[in-house]
């Protein structure tokens, strides 16, 4: 009698004496994960054990992970110079008083990472 996982066209081998059935992960695409994937991930794997699970074993967590980091990127690059010309933020500053555009870009860069990271890399 064959028993239901072997109906759906599952396969075992012996192992030890025991039946240990053959089963893979799918293929997962390669990509390069940066600091926005990289924080999704700790934070799916801590908060959303079931998205990060399904995710792994349908191998489509690489492919999101970098489709998170290039969302989180590509939100940063529109929301630091929007932020930048709304607070007066520009190269005339930098000319005249470098030291207060540092301090201005380093505070812009840290409210669009806030941004980005409540409303990309959290979710």
């Amino acid at each position: 009698m064959k028993t239901l996982y072997e109906k759906l066209g599952g396969t075992y081998h012996e192992e030890n004496g025991h039946l240990i059935p053959n089963v893979t992960l799918p293929e997962q695409t390669d990509y390069q994960i940066g600091k926005y994937g990289r924080m999704h991930l700790d934070y799916i794997k801590q908060h959303r054990r079931g998205r990060y699970t399904t995710l792994l074993t349908e191998g489509k967590l690489n492919t999101r992970l970098h489709e998170i980091d290039l969302e989180a990127n590509k939100m940063l690059d529109t929301i630091i110079p929007r932020l930048a010309t709304e607070r007066d933020i520009d190269e005339d500053l930098k000319a005249c008083d470098m030291l207060r555009w540092v301090t201005e870009m380093n505070n812009i860069k840290a409210s669009a990472e806030e941004i980005v990271l409540r409303e990309v890399v959290v979710v």
